[in-house]
């Protein structure tokens, strides 16, 4: 009887199965970051400089982890660490039209925020191309 029952379980689990598209985990980070990049706009470092100078209306936001923090921020960033963002936006985003230019250390973690932010709702979210590091590279200043 045991075996009946594991033989119908199994049975049932690969006819739910076959129905599911290939799982997330069948990709790798490099080609969801792809697949972000793909989906929203970007902005480059220099207009991003040239938004604040303009004193341009935009939300700056910041998603890297609070241990990342100390190596300085663009200044006027709020910070909503990656992995929290889904949970905080609604919060701490209240405006679905802001203009919100993502950024975060290396240019992987922005394009996943920004594409999650568009699935949000915040459809003027876009991400600072080359992150941090090419504020940085620009000679860009950091606050800490």
């Amino acid at each position: 009887m045991k075996r009946k029952l594991l033989t119908m379980l199994l049975a049932a689990a690969s006819l739910m199965l076959s129905g599911i598209p290939a799982l997330a985990a069948d990709k790798t980070p490099e080609q969801l970051i792809g697949e972000a990049r793909a989906a929203i706009r970007q902005v480059s470092v220099d207009e991003v400089k040239h938004m604040i100078d303009t004193r341009e209306n935009i939300v700056i936001l910041d998603v890297r982890d609070q241990n990342e923090l100390a190596d300085g921020r663009i200044s006027g960033a709020i910070n909503i660490s990656r992995g929290m963002l889904e949970f905080m936006a609604g919060s701490m985003l209240p405006d679905k039209n802001a203009k919100i230019v993502v950024y975060c250390s290396l240019d992987m973690r922005g394009p996943m925020a920004t594409r999650t932010l568009n699935q949000l709702g915040y459809h003027h979210a876009v991400n600072m191309t080359g992150a941090l590091k090419a504020w940085q590279a620009a000679g860009y200043p950091l606050v800490k």
